[in-house]
């Protein structure tokens, strides 16, 4: 019984220092990907494994939910430097006919977003970020309704895993949440 305990001791500390010891939501694997940046370069999911990263989804013209989720983002990138938080933030733009790299670049400007750690991606159909949206994060994105030009989207924002799973959503309109954020990063940071 004692060589029992003793092993799901040491299994604990192991799991523990793995990093993975908070409360999760979603176990989804992110499709290979390799997209434009607001810099023009490439960005690929390969780029980003062995990093902790979250996501999200927006657009530019969004006259609606983009914006608190774009301020949120700020927000926690500004929290990360501050807490000395080392991981990636990567928009996903959901309307990629309009939103190039040039466009999404002064777009991210105006939240003073810093692109050492915050990737704003297009360089792909509307299709393909449908399908990536979907089956990578099980998050809606449909095209505008008649005679409007917005784009549905989801407004989660999502914690990816150095493997490149996703394990947890949480609301991307909601700025307390990003409290909650810093907390799962500290966890799985440290």
């Amino acid at each position: 019984m004692k060589r029992l305990l003793f092993m799901i001791f040491v299994m604990t500390l192991f799991l523990t220092a793995c990093g993975e010891d908070i409360e999760t939501n979603m176990s989804e694997d992110v499709q290979d990907f390799e997209f434009t940046t607001q810099d023009n370069e490439t960005l690929s999911l390969n780029d980003l494994k062995g990093e902790w990263w979250i996501a999200d989804f927006i657009f530019t013209n969004c006259t609606t939910v983009c914006l608190p989720m774009t301020s949120n983002m700020s927000e926690l990138q500004n929290k990360m430097k501050e807490e000395n938080l080392d991981a990636r933030l990567v928009s996903f733009s959901v309307d990629p006919d309009d939103d190039t790299p040039e466009v999404l670049k002064e777009y991210a400007k105006s939240y003073q977003a810093d692109f050492s750690n915050w990737s704003f991606l297009t360089g792909y159909d509307f299709q393909t970020i449908k399908e990536f949206s979907i089956k990578s994060f099980r998050s809606i994105v449909e095209s505008p309704p008649e005679g409007s030009d917005q784009v549905t989207h989801g407004t989660s924002f999502f914690l990816v895993n150095p493997k490149g799973k996703v394990i947890k959503r949480y609301s991307g309109i909601e700025s307390k949440e990003m409290d909650n954020i810093i907390q799962d990063f500290k966890t799985v940071l440290k």
